[in-house]
């Protein structure tokens, strides 16, 4: 079975035809993208996470893209060397650089504040796109170059209602997607005198491997977890307990930033809640970290009846089709059990690992799926 890239969440991939030299120089990517536009790319404005958040260039919302988007930037060397002031048709968003805090123009205070790096002032992505309404995606992608891979990312930031899907806006814009990435290559390389080769598009991967619906329990362990499956450009469903959305709202914010699907666990054993009315307190709660709600359900302790009354509440309810909770993934071999298993299997496969499971078995796993030419993708809302 011929080698593949590891699976994407859209599945798509960047392939660019480059000078070996200049693959060293591909490493985590970030592309930006505002409206219609590709930003350039650059080592000092590339967007990053810290803290479960993702952080963009404040620098950014100037020229076309503050007439996209409608959101302008005000240098704090004009106004206040601590401010970094961000205005628009809904208002200012003033970032205080010396108290690490947000204000809006009615007063409002949210304790994320931007953060310099370099000459750059960087601030939330998912505030910025919270109070000017605008919606932003981050879509994994893996980078070529010269057979090697890395992985890396589009962040799209766009008025409502844009019209495109966030993969029919990539494919519509591979060209620039491949201009843009082989010019930082090539300035990041200045002693190969620009020599490149023609970049690619982006492509389908190729290959008839499965797609597999990894179902997980978020907890202690989810931190790791997303690290690995960012690193290796797949997707997963986290069930979360009502302790976890309520403590944890960085980690659901990263969740949703970066396209894993987020459930809601209920017990039909609890005798205080039905289980319509738990998962309407958990979509409370999600909806206090994420300002978005959910509709699939993972019922514990439960009957069919207790599903049906998911149900007729709206709600999706998880039924794997492999309960691996219990053979758990810790380590390679379980892993390669694991990979097998889902082989044997006809059609794509939904996997229920719960909490028996760690970031090097995960990793492990994510590994062997490339290989194989499966692709871990996150549930949707309208269970496959």
């Amino acid at each position: 079975m011929k080698k593949r890239a590891a699976a994407l969440a859209l599945c798509l991939a960047l392939a660019l035809g480059l000078a070996p030299a200049a693959a060293e120089a591909a490493g985590s990517v970030y592309i930006t993208a505002a409206g219609n536009d590709i930003l350039p790319l650059d080592d000092a404005t590339m967007p990053f996470w810290s803290e479960g958040y993702l952080y963009v260039a404040s620098s950014i919302f100037t020229g076309q893209v503050n007439r996209s988007l409608g959101v302008a930037y005000l240098p704090s060397s004009v106004s206040n060397p601590n401010l970094c002031i961000l205005y628009g048709r809904e208002g200012s968003l003033m970032f205080d650089l010396s108290g690490n805090f947000v204000r809006d123009t009615d007063g409002n205070v949210t304790a994320r504040g931007a953060i310099r790096r370099g000459g750059e002032i960087f601030v939330p992505a998912s505030i910025v796109a919270e109070f000017f309404k605008l919606e932003y995606s981050v879509t994994p992608l893996t980078v070529s170059a010269a057979g090697e891979d890395s992985y890396g990312a589009l962040v799209w930031l766009r008025q409502p209602n844009f019209g495109l899907s966030e993969k029919a806006f990539i494919n519509a814009a591979f060209s620039q997607i491949a201009m843009r990435y082989e010019q930082y290559l090539r300035e990041r390389r200045p002693e190969n005198g620009g020599a490149g080769s023609v970049p690619g598009g982006i492509q389908l991967p190729a290959g008839d491997g499965k797609t597999v619906y990894l179902c997980l329990e978020a907890g202690s362990g989810t931190a790791a977890q997303l690290d690995a499956l960012d690193a290796h450009g797949a997707q997963a469903a986290f069930f979360c307990s009502p302790e976890f959305l309520e403590s944890q709202g960085d980690l659901l914010r990263r969740m949703a930033a970066t396209g894993h699907a987020v459930g809601l666990l209920a017990d039909a054993g609890d005798p205080e809640r039905t289980v319509a009315e738990q998962l309407e307190a958990g979509n409370a709660l999600l909806s206090r970290a994420t300002m978005g709600k959910t509709r699939l359900a993972c019922i514990q302790n439960g009957s069919e009846a207790a599903r049906r009354e998911a149900r007729e509440a709206g709600f999706s309810c998880l039924e794997a089709k492999l309960d691996h909770s219990a053979g758990g993934l810790w380590d390679g071999a379980q892993a390669e059990s694991l990979l097998r298993q889902i082989s044997s299997r006809q059609g794509d496969v939904q996997v229920w690992l719960g909490s028996a499971l760690n970031a090097a078995g995960l990793r492990a796993f994510l590994t062997a799926a490339a290989q194989a030419e499966d692709r871990c993708l996150a549930l949707t809302e309208i269970l496959p």
